[in-house]
């Protein structure tokens, strides 16, 4: 297993390699333009970026993001999760960071600038380990040879392949993305529900007025906060249609 944390930066249209940058644990690196005094180990070469614009600490399996910015928000991301991110306000010091898989985002002229973020593998307890006591209870069962789980998978997908979009699929386009199950529409709802009431367990929130949207948003809201569903279970779906 590694111990040192990687930084990659792509290439840039000054600097058409690109290169990556190793830190063993207890060690640093800062970010930012830099200049000829007060030069930077990452460097970032937009005029909207400050001269030392933060700084990254190894710790091990995860890693410490300070935000030297007064003013900008920089957001670390996952991009191999299902939209999962964090902000690191301006002045924030040694923000812990546990994504095996990172890409720092700084606001720039036009756009954003960014660089990526490799920590160690995660060290995970196996499975297995017996306490003595009763057998701890499946939280979410589901069976992902299961219609239902595909019909899920479905709804989830366009948050898993863009995550900044808000869209869930109606039901109708449930139906015209698994045309081989051989769903109506009202077995399709069946599934929701059960997957709602039975597997998932979601509440009606206040104020819904007995629509059945809130199912649909709840259900995808949850699978990608705990991980029920990630971006390896689109292999579940047909091939997208171009």
């Amino acid at each position: 297993m590694h111990s040192t944390i990687l930084i990659q930066m792509a290439a840039t249209p000054t600097d058409d390699r690109p290169y990556s940058l190793e830190l063993a644990p207890g060690e640093q690196a800062f970010f930012g333009r830099g200049t000829p005094g007060s030069p930077v180990d990452i460097v970032l070469g937009d005029p909207a970026v400050s001269r030392r614009a933060g700084k990254i600490v190894a710790v091990g399996d995860y890693w410490l993001l300070s935000n030297l910015s007064t003013s900008k928000t920089y957001v670390v991301e996952n991009p191999e999760g299902g939209g999962e991110f964090v902000k690191v306000q301006p002045g924030r010091v040694g923000a812990p960071i546990s994504f095996e898989f990172s890409r720092v985002s700084l606001p720039a002229v036009d756009g954003t600038v960014s660089f990526l973020v490799f920590a160690p593998q995660h060290v995970h307890v196996p499975p297995g380990g017996a306490d003595g006591g009763a057998a701890t209870q499946v939280a979410y069962p589901l069976d992902q040879n299961a219609k239902y789980f595909r019909i899920l998978v479905a709804l989830c997908e366009p948050r898993l392949r863009d995550p900044s979009t808000s869209r869930i699929p109606t039901i109708p386009e449930i139906v015209e993305r698994l045309p081989d199950l051989g769903l109506s529409r009202t077995a399709v709802g069946f599934h929701i529900g059960y997957l709602a009431e039975k597997k998932l367990h979601v509440k009606s929130p206040q104020g819904s007025d007995g629509k059945a949207d809130w199912q649909r948003h709840a259900l995808v809201s949850l699978a990608l906060r705990f991980d029920l569903v990630t971006s390896e279970h689109l292999a579940l779906l047909p091939m997208p249609r171009r």
